[in-house]
This record gives structure tokens, sequence and C-alpha cells, in this order.
């Protein structure tokens, strides 16, 4: 192992605030594939950094040894109180219970139920670009990126559109690492999450309707009916999760494609053909979901490291996904490349991300839109990035294009 001639800071927001620090990643990748990270006493200490593609999967895939349920899936250790209402949401969960959860959403997020709303999904997007086109310049992240799956989520829950956009806001508060956001300000936007699923838990079991939020409030699981507690997280994971890798990979993907406008042109004149390696390939360079947090549940080894029982371990996606050992020339964008055996979805096992195939249909969709209907994009200026450890993406990014007319006019 060498003298690291770059620091290594994961946890610190500003590694990430122009994008997934990739110098990071290749030192890892060349001098310590699982590597020990030192963290503040107050999050709960140091945690081991995993970034290598095969033992990313392989944490991913055992979930015996390597547990959500333990102390959760984020690397800040919370309060008892908080662990414990943590675990009623899917994600902090184990199989068995883990899979009794998952069954209740599973069927609307298969291959079959997500290819019924690809027409809904193309209607918004085009809506969305209507509604920005004539002005020629807009906030990629506001007024494009965030839209569409704010607006499928909405669609999902039957609640209104601006709903929709009033818990991205929310969840992006969420995501924003805790060096960004007071505690006040995490308090404030748990409170009014709460009182957002409570009334809608209310609403839903009173007059239930044709949508998940109706399904989920009258779902049982072992002949139980879902709890508050356990609705409000079943809703907070469906909102958040169906909100990062979209926005994030909309936004990021857009801004790789200026930089890169040969590829951009490229991508234009070949949309078509493009499409479906293009995708793949602006998830694995974007990485919207950077990592997950597992806790050893005894003493092992992973690769040529000594793991403890109890010690914390990160599965960094954002770096597996530059692995030299199976990506050729990772840090270039080649939307040509296949295979792809990316990780943006997370590693398999268990916890493969359920909303997957709808991220797909709305990624293309947007793509599509913007491609054929936004020309000649420019940043007008330097994009903010979301202060985040956790998701990666711009937060604020203006662009400007050339005005053209409405398509649903």
């Amino acid at each position: 192992m060498t003298t690291t001639p770059t620091r290594i800071d994961l946890w610190s927001s500003a590694s990430f605030l122009q994008g997934q620090p990739i110098d990071q990643y290749r030192w890892l990748h060349e001098n310590a594939p699982v590597y020990w990270h030192d963290a503040p006493d107050e999050i709960g200490g140091g945690f081991w950094v995993v970034s290598p593609l095969d033992l990313v999967k392989q944490v991913s895939s055992d979930n015996k040894l390597f547990s959500s349920y333990a102390n959760g899936t984020m690397l800040y250790d919370l309060p008892e109180d908080s662990l414990r209402a943590s675990r009623a949401m899917m994600l902090n969960m184990d199989p068995p219970q883990h899979n009794r959860y998952r069954k209740l959403v599973g069927p609307q997020f298969i291959p079959k139920s997500a290819r019924k709303w690809e027409v809904d999904i193309d209607e918004l997007a085009s809506q969305i670009i209507d509604e920005v086109c004539e002005a020629g310049e807009c906030d990629l992240v506001a007024d494009i990126a965030g839209k569409l799956p704010s607006y499928v989520v909405a669609r999902l829950l039957g609640i209104p559109p601006e709903v929709g956009v009033r818990l991205y806001d929310l969840t992006e508060i969420m995501h924003t690492a805790l060096d960004s956001v007071t505690p006040e300000q995490r308090a404030k936007v748990a409170v009014e999450y709460a009182e957002f699923t409570a009334n809608l838990h209310k609403e839903k079991t009173e007059n239930p309707t044709a949508d998940l939020a109706s399904r989920l409030a009258h779902a049982e699981v072992d002949g139980h009916k879902l709890t508050s507690q356990e609705y409000q997280a079943f809703i907070t994971l469906l909102v958040n999760a169906g909100g990062d890798t979209t926005r994030g990979l909309v936004g990021g993907g857009v801004l790789t494609l200026i930089q890169h406008p040969d590829i951009l042109a490229d991508f234009r004149a070949r949309t078509d053909e493009l499409m479906p390696t293009a995708i793949e390939e602006l998830l694995r360079y974007q990485s919207p979901v950077v990592h997950f947090r597992r806790t050893a549940t005894e003493d092992t080894m992973l690769g040529d490291t000594a793991i403890k029982k109890g010690e914390k371990v990160a599965i960094f996606y954002a770096a597996a996904n530059r692995d030299p050992a199976v990506f050729e020339n990772p840090d270039e964008l080649d939307l040509e490349r296949d295979p792809n055996p990316h990780v943006a979805f997370g590693g398999g096992g268990p916890h493969f991300c359920l909303g997957s195939h709808f991220a797909r249909i709305e990624i293309e969709s947007m793509f599509r839109q913007i491609l054929s209907r936004l020309h000649n994009l420019e940043l007008v200026d330097e994009p903010v990035w979301v202060p985040s450890n956790f998701t990666s993406g711009p937060q604020r990014a203006r662009i400007r294009f050339t005005p053209s007319a409405k398509a649903n006019a």
C-alpha cells in the first residue's frame, strides 16, 4: 500500500460538491479495495469503504453476514428510539421480514406493470418540456429533472402533482449531508412529512381509490394491517426512491453531455440506436445513489481484510461503477459500452432497487424529449450540486437552449 496522495474523505459533503470524487475512488481501487475510513464520534465512528464491484455484490447478496436491520443503512448511527422507528422501513429490514413487505408493492413494479405506464410517462415528459421550451432557459433540476419523478410518484400515490413536487423538496433536505443541514431543518421536514403521511393514511383508509397509497392503507402483513408508522415508512421510501435515481441521472447526465458536445451530438443523431446502451452508461457514470451501509453480524473476511462483528461496511456503488478490473477506461463516458454490469440500482440481493424498471422508462422518455426538442444546450452558470455523500446530482443548474413551440399547444 502506498501513502495516500489525496485526502480520502467520503464523509464530508465537500467531497461531492462537483459530482463524484473520482480521484478518491481511483486511489481506493489501486491501493485499498477495502479501506478503513475514520469518521466523527458523533456519527458513531468510522466505517469500511468497499469499492471493488465483486465485493460490493458480495456484501449486497449476503444479508445474514451484512445486515441492514442491525443498525440501519445510513453511515451515521441513530439513537435507539430512532433506530427502532427506522426499522419500519423496508430499506432497513432483512429477509424474511423484508420479503414479506416487498411483496406488498412488488407487483406494481415488475416490468409488465411498469410498461403499462409508458404512455403516461411519455405524456408527462412532453408536458414538462412544454412548460419550458418557449422560454429558451430554465433550471435543469427544478423545471425538468425533478419534475418527472415527482409527477409519476404523485400519480402512483393518487395525490396532486404539486404535492409530489413539494415532497421532492423535502426529500432533497432529507438527503443533504449532516454537515450541511441543521437538526432544526431536519426536524421541520420530519414533522411536515409525518403530517402528510398521517393525512394520506386517513384519507386512503376512509376513501380508497385505485392507487398505490390506497392499496397500502388496506394491505396486510402476517394478518395485520400496516401501522401508521409502517405506512409512513412505506410512503417515505417510495417517494425517496422514486426520485433519487431519475432526478440525479437526468440532471447529472445532461450536464455531462453538455460537457461532451461531440458525444451529445452523436446521441442526438443516433438516439434510437444508442438509447439502450446510453441509459446504462449514464447510470454507471453518474451513479445517483452513492452508497449504502451494512453492519457485520460476525467477524469475517472481505477480500483480504478482516472485518469485526458490529463494524460498519459501506458499499460504494459509485466507486464500484468505476472499477478498472471490470470497466475499461472507467472514467470515460462511452454511450456504446457493452457489456455494462453496473450496480447503479444496487449490487443484487434482496435490496435490489424495486423501481429500476420505472426509472429506466422515465430516463428514456425524458432524454428523448430533451434530445429532440432542446437544441443548442449550454450552461448559463456553474451548477450547484446537492451537498450530500449519499445521493449525487445537481441541485441547481440553469441551462439555455433554442426556444421552440409547445408540442401540445
